[in-house]
């Protein structure tokens, strides 16, 4: 079984992880769960070996039971922020994303509507970028609507928060 990266450093962990940006209709694909009030993306930890883009297949074909082509990365999310769950609960984690911009063909729908995550129901929901709710990560309510055609870098840090 592949092993994702997440990596106790010191005090804290660094993780790698992949999101996809799946957009229709002006909304993003987002999972949700019942434990928690908020949306995050499409994705997950890369895993050991694997490169990012192949990761990114692999998170969308198991999220959404579609295999969807890549349409090149839109950004690299470096994130800081405190852990809030299990033996990550308080801690320092250093984050590093790659999110990739994902080709969405006509009548593209999931053919998954709830998911299973470390024993969690989650589910996937179209999501308008100015929902009420929170959303992970927070610079897809801001920065998917502004053309570029290279990688943007973003940097959240929530330790002075």
């Amino acid at each position: 079984m592949a092993q994702d990266i997440c990596l106790p450093v010191g005090k804290g962990y660094v993780n790698v992880r992949v999101g996809a940006i799946i957009q229709k209709d002006g909304k993003i694909l987002m999972v949700g769960n019942g434990d928690v009030d908020h949306f995050y993306s499409v994705g997950g930890r890369i895993q050991i070996g694997e490169s990012a883009e192949d990761a990114v297949r692999r998170e969308v074909l198991e999220e959404t039971g579609v295999a969807l082509e890549i349409d090149r990365l839109g950004f690299i999310h470096e994130d800081f922020f405190w852990g809030t769950m299990g033996d990550k609960t308080g801690k320092l984690i250093y984050e590093i994303g790659f999110y990739f911009y994902m080709k969405v063909p006509e009548g593209f729908e999931p053919r998954r509507e709830s998911l299973e995550a470390e024993g969690r129901g989650e589910y996937l929901e179209w999501v308008s970028p100015d929902t009420k709710k929170t959303i992970y990560p927070f610079f897809f309510r801001t920065e998917l609507d502004k053309p570029c055609t290279g990688a943007r870098h973003i940097l959240t840090d929530e330790r002075a928060d």
